[in-house]
């Protein structure tokens, strides 16, 4: 058992809340814990906040086997964004939280944004919303649960609600509020006339939010009942924590231009940037260094390879050799929009998967390739989609999560692109960056020096083959794309 100075990073995802001890002198993961969540499926995606936090008591008691708790001198949170946390007077969770897969605000969001349009909401908070956005949750209860209104204090985000356990203080970041859709990222504040504006005074706004905190600010310490739960010194630091892709970017320690492809249940595409983007046709959410971070999130990314895996009656490393096999065959294959459960960008929240070019001879191997390159499409055209506000993205290529260790998506995605592909040797980008923010509180107080310093490995470069190209791809795919656009029904 290590006797070391400890950092902690947490990274509560949809699936799991997952904990990573790092000693402070070499940044070496010396514990990490992973417990699993309820599985969602949309339209209606919903978590109990309860669950995340006996997930995470839970899994510091796990770490006591192998680490002093007591050794630990900062901790770092994030967690999956947009969710709407409620919480009454007395700090009680009213309902479950809806996450931001829950697309049942779809109706409410298509409302507002008709109401106002889509220029405004990208001016006013950076994007324009999809039903992923917290604003739009915030629409559905009022609209569906006015006893859930009449009883609201105070909304949280995920990452917000643990902090919040951890430390009794109600604090965002700027990577968090910037998803919500009632908040600028240029002047860092609540846009408390576009709420009044879309809802009148059926809330307080003023006192309903946390307060946000900036890149290098601390949340506050741990509270002492929660240090004795967990085995924690009551000295020990939280700092104000960030989303999830925002601290993975950190975790990655790119530099502006850098693209990442992040594949995991969903699929996201994102650069970093110093200046702020309000084309309305990508996320133009901040990061947590102090800057922006366009992204375009796509809602099926490694769920749909699992899926095809299951229905072929295959493992996930078997689908991946049917699709190279197909794939180095040069043989034509299906296209592919993979909209299994709606899809977020673009925004067709009723949309389902649609095939198209299947014939009679057409092969295992070329129905793997189908799923492989319609799910990757769908992140090339959200890098389109960043191209388009003026964003550059000539840095290095980048791919992490699950997905990662495929062979199929990032050769696939190194064709598509015609660009070598790094693969980071880190399987809790998120994490790792939860690490560098708590690391940088004890240290030099800068959480941009402490990510240069503590730059990931990489595990392997994937060099472009030219079996296939983007060029080659995107017209057929984005017809298909709308295809499926126009037959789309909301689902319940």
């Amino acid at each position: 058992m290590t006797n070391d100075r400890l950092v902690i990073g947490i990274d509560l995802s949809t699936q799991s809340c997952t904990v990573e001890a790092r000693r402070v002198e070499d940044f070496e993961v010396v514990a990490r814990q992973r417990l699993p969540l309820a599985s969602t499926t949309p339209p209606v995606s919903e978590q109990n906040a309860d669950d995340w936090w006996e997930a995470l008591v839970q899994a510091f008691h796990l770490m006591k086997a192998d680490i002093d708790l007591q050794a630990v001198r900062a901790i770092g949170v994030s967690g999956q964004c947009h969710g709407l946390v409620p919480l009454d007077g007395d700090n009680r969770v009213i309902r479950p939280v809806k996450l931001w897969n829950d697309t049942t605000s779809a109706p409410q969001i298509d409302a507002l944004i008709t109401r106002f349009g889509a220029d405004y909401w990208a001016q006013r908070v950076g994007s324009v919303p999809t039903a992923a956005f917290t604003i739009g949750k915030l629409a559905w209860l009022i609209e569906n649960e006015p006893a859930t209104i009449a009883r609201l204090h105070r909304i949280l985000l995920p990452h917000d609600y643990l902090v919040f356990k951890l430390t009794g203080e109600a604090v965002t970041d700027r990577s968090e509020a910037s998803g919500t859709g009632y908040f600028n990222s240029q002047s860092n504040s609540y846009d408390f006339e576009l709420l009044r504006g879309c809802f009148g005074d059926v809330l307080t706004w003023e006192s309903l939010f946390p307060r946000v905190g900036q890149p290098n600010d601390v949340a506050g310490t741990v509270l002492p009942d929660v240090a004795n739960l967990l085995g924690l010194p009551t000295d020990a630091v939280v700092t104000v924590g960030g989303g999830d892709q925002h601290m993975a970017a950190l975790g990655l320690g790119i530099n502006d231009g850098d693209v990442v492809f992040s594949l995991g249940t969903s699929g996201v595409v994102y650069t970093s940037s110093s200046v702020p983007v309000t084309s309305g046709i990508v996320d133009g959410v901040a990061n947590v260094v102090g800057g922006y971070l366009p992204l375009a999130c796509t809602l099926n990314c490694t769920k749909v390879t699992d899926w095809a895996a299951r229905l072929l009656g295959v493992s996930v490393q078997e689908l991946d050799q049917l699709a190279l096999d197909a794939y180095r065959s040069h043989d034509p294959f299906p296209v592919f929009a993979a909209y299994l459960d709606g899809e977020r960008s673009p925004a067709y929240p009723g949309t389902t998967g649609v095939i198209a070019g299947l014939t009679s001879d057409m092969t295992r191997e070329q129905f793997a390739e189908a799923i492989f390159v319609g799910v990757i499409a769908g992140l090339l055209r959200g890098l389109d989609a960043i191209h388009q506000s003026g964003v550059s993205t000539d840095g290095r290529a980048i791919a992490v999560g699950g997905g990662a260790r495929s062979a199929a998506y990032t050769q696939i995605i190194a064709d598509l692109l015609g660009r070598s592909i790094d693969v980071i040797r880190e399987p809790e980008a998120t994490a790792r960056g939860a690490c560098i923010q708590a690391l940088s509180a004890i240290t030099t107080g800068d959480v941009v020096i402490v990510a240069r310093d503590q730059q990931p490995s990489v595990l392997a470069t994937v060099n472009p083959q030219g079996h296939l190209s983007w060029d080659e791809v995107r017209d057929r795919y984005i017809s298909v794309c709308d295809y499926a656009a126009s037959t789309a029904h909301l689902r319940s």
